[in-house]
C-alpha cells in the first residue's frame, strides 16, 4: 500500500481536514450522553422545565454542528479517494502501455483489466472508509470510555475488560481474512479470464459445438469463487455479532453496577443514563469499526495486486549479452546445405550495414526450448525481405525483435550499426512501421485511425497511403469517406478492408522500415499482387520485410529467409532457393504443383 500513497500527494489537504471534520462530529457526539445526564438529573428530577428546553437547544446545536462535520469529512474524503482512484488508473494505465510484449504475455489481459477495474475500486473504497472512520471510531472507543471514568471508575472498568476483547476478536477476524481475501480477487480473475476467452472466441465455441462443455467449464470456477466467497464472508459475518455479544454483556455489567451505585447514593440515574450511553456508542463504533476493517482488508489486498503489477519492469532488458559471431550465410537444412546468396553483404555490426542479425536467439519466458535459435544475417537499406516457413517455425517471433516487442536472448541486433537495445523506445519505433497479424482498429473515424501512424498527417498524405495500400476505393465507398465511423475493432469492416487499412496506418508515417507480419492473408492474390507492386513502388527509401505463407507474396524480394523450428533452413533469391533448399521446394511446391 505504500507504493501507491504517493498518488495522494495531491490531496494533502483534503487527507487532513476530511478526519479532523470527523474528530470534530466525533467531539461534540461524545457531548450528548452529558447533556442528557444533566437533562436527566435536574430537568426532570428537579423538576426545571426551562432548563430541559434550554439543554434540548444545545442538544439541537450539538447535532446541526456534528451533521455540517460530517457531510463536509465526506466531501473531503470523496475528493481524495476518487481524485487518488482517478491518478492511480492513469499510472496504471501508461505503465501497462509500456510494457513488453513478454510482460504483457505473462500477466494476461485479464488479469490487467481486473487490476484496473475491480481492484482499483476497492484501493477507492478503503481510502474512502479510512479518512472517515478511520480516527473517528478509535477516538469515540477510547473518548467513551475516558468519559464514562470522569463519571465512575468503578463502572468504568467493564469498558477496560470489554474494549481489549473485542478488540482481539476484531484484528483476530483480520488475520483471518486478508489472506483469503486476496484468494478472491485471484478467483475472481480466473472466472474473467474464462468470461473474455469465452466471448472473444463465441464463434469458434458454436462452430464446434462446445457449449456446454464451457458452460460447465465457466461453473466450476464460478462455483469456486462462490464458495471461497461464501467462506470468508462467513468468517467476516462473525464479527458483528460476536461483537454485539461481548458489548451486551458489557451492559448488563454495567445496568447491574449502575443500580448497585445508584442504590447506595454513589451515582445518580442520569450518570448511569450517560455511562450505558456511552457503551451503546462503543457499540455502534465497534460495528462501523468490523465494517471498515471488512473494508480495509479488501482495499489492502486489492493494493498488494496494483502494486505488483505497478512494480513490474516496464520495456525491455537492457542487458543483452551476445557473441559476435563469424560471417557468413550458409545455413544447413535437413540433410543438406542450401543455396546461399551472393550479393549479400558480409555481415558486420557497422554503419554501412543497415540492419544486422548478429547470432541472435529468442526463447520466451517460462519456454523450455529456443523459438528462434542462432540467427545470423544482414539486410541493406531499401530491400525487401521475404520471411516464409510453417507453422509454428518463428517468423511472427523474428519480426517482433526488430521494434524490440521481445528483447533478444542471445545475440544482438544492431540498426545502422548501434544495437538496438540501446535505442530509446520512443526513437526506435518511430522509424518502424508494423502491420501484424491480426488487423485491430480503433473506434472513431478511418481520418482518426490513420493519424495513430502520423498525427499531423495531411489529407493527401492519407489518401497516398490508402492508394498504395489498395484501400482507396474501400474508403471512397464509405459516406463521407475520410471521416466514415469505425466501430470498436473495426467490426464493421470485413477482414480484408481491416487489413489494408491497417497497412495505410502503417505507410503514412513512411517508415524506415515496414513489417507485415502475414497481413495480407485476407486479401485475393490480385489485390496482394497490386500491394506488393506499389510498395516496390516506393523505390529504396524503405526497407520492408513480408511474412507470408504465400510463396507468390515473396517470391520477387531482395532476400528470402526460410525458417524451420525457429532457425534459418535457407536464405537467397527465390531462384537459388528453389534450385537448392529442400524446405523452401517443399512449401512452393504444395502451393504450386504443376510447376514441379
Amino acid at each position: 500500500m505504500k507504493r501507491l500513497l504517493v498518488f495522494l500527494k495531491d490531496y494533502k489537504k483534503e487527507t487532513v481536514l476530511a478526519p479532523l471534520f470527523k474528530l470534530l462530529e466525533a467531539f461534540f457526539e461524545l457531548m450528548v450522553p452529558l447533556v442528557m445526564a444533566a437533562i436527566i438529573d435536574r430537568g426532570i428530577s428537579g423538576p426545571d422545565t426551562p432548563f430541559i428546553w434550554e439543554m434540548g437547544a444545545v442538544l439541537l446545536i450539538l447535532g446541526i454542528v456534528g451533521l455540517v462535520s460530517a457531510v463536509t469529512a465526506q466531501f473531503f474524503a470523496a475528493k481524495a479517494a476518487v481524485g487518488f482512484a482517478t491518478k492511480l488508473r492513469q499510472a496504471l494505465f501508461a505503465h501497462i502501455h509500456r510494457f513488453s510484449f513478454t510482460n504483457i504475455d505473462k500477466n494476461g489481459t485479464g488479469v490487467l483489466i481486473t487490476r484496473m477495474t475491480s481492484d482499483i475500486n476497492q484501493v477507492q473504497n478503503g481510502v474512502n472508509m479510512v479518512l472517515r472512520l478511520f480516527l473517528r471510531s478509535p477516538i469515540i472507543v477510547f473518548g467513551a470510555m475516558i468519559m464514562a471514568f470522569t463519571i465512575d471508575v468503578k463502572s468504568a472498568l467493564i469498558f477496560v475488560v470489554a474494549i481489549p476483547v473485542l478488540a482481539v476478536i476484531v484484528f483476530g477476524i483480520l488475520l483471518v481474512s486478508l489472506p483469503l481475501y486476496k484468494k478472491v480477487q485471484t478467483k475472481l480473475e480466473k472466472v474473467l479470464g474464462i468470461t473474455r476467452e469465452n466471448l472473444t472466441g463465441v464463434r469458434v465455441i458454436r462452430a464446434f459445438h462446445q457449449e456446454a462443455e464451457e458452460e460447465e467449464h465457466f461453473q466450476e470456477e464460478n462455483d469456486a469463487l462462490a464458495s471461497l466467497q461464501m467462506y470468508v464472508g462467513k468468517i467476516s459475518a462473525c464479527m458483528n455479532p460476536v461483537t454485539y455479544i461481548v458489548v451486551n454483556a458489557a451492559l448488563i455489567a454495567l445496568i447491574y453496577t449502575g443500580a448497585v451505585q445508584v442504590n447506595v447514593g454513589n451515582l445518580t440515574q442520569g450518570e448511569v443514563i450517560a455511562i450505558i450511553n456511552y457503551m451503546s456508542q462503543i457499540l455502534v463504533e465497534l460495528i462501523k469499526l468490523a465494517n471498515l476493517i471488512i473494508t480495509i482488508t479488501k482495499a489492502l489486498a486489492s493494493a498488494d495486486r496494483v502494486a505488483a503489477v505497478l512494480e513490474i519492469q516496464e520495456g525491455n532488458p537492457k542487458d543483452m549479452d551476445g557473441k559476435k559471431g563469424d560471417t557468413g550465410i550458409l545455413v544447413h537444412t535437413t540433410g543438406q546445405m542450401c543455396a546461399d546468396r551472393e550479393d549479400v553483404p558480409t555481415v558486420k555490426p557497422d554503419q554501412q550495414t543497415y540492419l544486422v542479425f548478429d547470432h541472435v536467439s529468442l526463447t520466451y519466458e517460462g519456454a523450455g526450448d529456443k523459438s528462434l535459435d542462432n540467427l545470423h544475417f544482414s539486410v541493406n537499406r531499401g530491400d525487401t525481405v521475404g520471411i516464409i516457413g510453417g507453422t509454428g517455425s518463428g517468423k511472427s517471433s523474428l519480426v517482433n525483435l526488430i521494434p524490440g516487442f521481445y528483447p533478444a536472448t542471445e545475440g544482438a541486433i544492431y540498426l545502422e550499426g548501434q544495437n538496438i537495445a540501446e535505442i530509446p523506445e520512443q526513437e526506435l519505433r518511430a522509424r518502424i512501421g508494423v502491420v501484424p497479424q491480426k488487423a485491430v482498429l480503433f473506434k472513431g473515424t478511418i481520418r482518426s485511425n490513420l493519424q495513430w501512424g502520423k498525427e499531423d498527417a495531411t489529407q493527401e498524405e492519407m489518401w497516398q497511403a490508402l492508394e498504395i495500400a489498395q484501400a482507396k476505393e474501400v474508403v471512397e465507398g464509405k459516406e463521407g469517406m475520410l471521416d466514415a465511423e469505425v466501430t470498436q475493432g473495426g467490426k464493421n469492416l470485413s477482414g480484408g478492408q481491416r487489413q489494408r487499412l491497417t497497412i495505410a496506418r502503417a505507410l503514412v508515417k513512411k517508415p524506415e522500415i515496414l513489417i507485415l507480419d502475414d497481413s495480407a492473408s485476407a486479401l485475393d492474390y490480385a489485390t496482394d499482387a497490386r500491394l506488393r507492386q506499389a510498395i516496390r513502388g516506393l523505390g529504396r527509401e524503405m526497407t520492408t520485410f513480408i511474412v507470408s505463407q504465400r510463396a507468390s507474396s515473396i517470391r520477387h524480394a531482395d532476400l528470402i529467409i526460410v525458417l524451420e523450428d525457429g532457425e534459418v533452413a535457407g536464405m537467397g533469391t527465390h531462384d537459388r532457393l528453389l534450385a537448392g533448399c529442400e524446405v523452401y521446394q517443399e512449401i512452393y511446391y504444395s502451393q504450386y504443383p504443376d510447376e514441379r
